[in-house]
């Protein structure tokens, strides 16, 4: 199952699935029930937009939630691939594809090159 949340900054729709959702649970169980809806919170209206310097084609969306454990930033990391598109040519680009890989708690966000910022 995969659930599509909207993202106004990426101007579409990203994409968590079961099993990113397994992901985070297992990799990040502080995050409280790990709630998709402060997932959906992150990605509609973000406090912060970052590039991974690692990993040039994930972006990390940041917002501070009260109700996250006392008060912490939520960090979500979406990648960006291109569609396979079903013309073999390669300079036709198909349509692009967000998809949530992790998301995690953190007092403060280090990681990246800053894109947007709340005013």
């Amino acid at each position: 199952m995969v659930t599509r949340l909207p993202c106004p900054y990426l101007q579409g729709e990203v994409e968590l699935s079961a099993e990113r959702i397994v992901h985070i649970n297992n990799q990040h169980p502080e995050l409280p029930g790990n709630d998709p809806d402060m997932i959906a919170r992150t990605l509609l209206d973000p406090d912060e937009v970052r590039t991974d310097r690692r990993f040039p084609r994930t972006q990390l969306f940041s917002r501070w939630l009260d109700d996250l454990l006392q008060g912490k930033i939520l960090v979500v990391a979406v990648v960006t691939d291109d569609v396979v598109a079903d013309d073999p040519d390669p300079t036709v680009e198909g349509p692009l594809r967000h998809w949530v890989v992790t998301a995690y708690p953190t007092r403060r966000v280090t990681q990246g090159d800053i894109q947007w910022q709340r005013p």
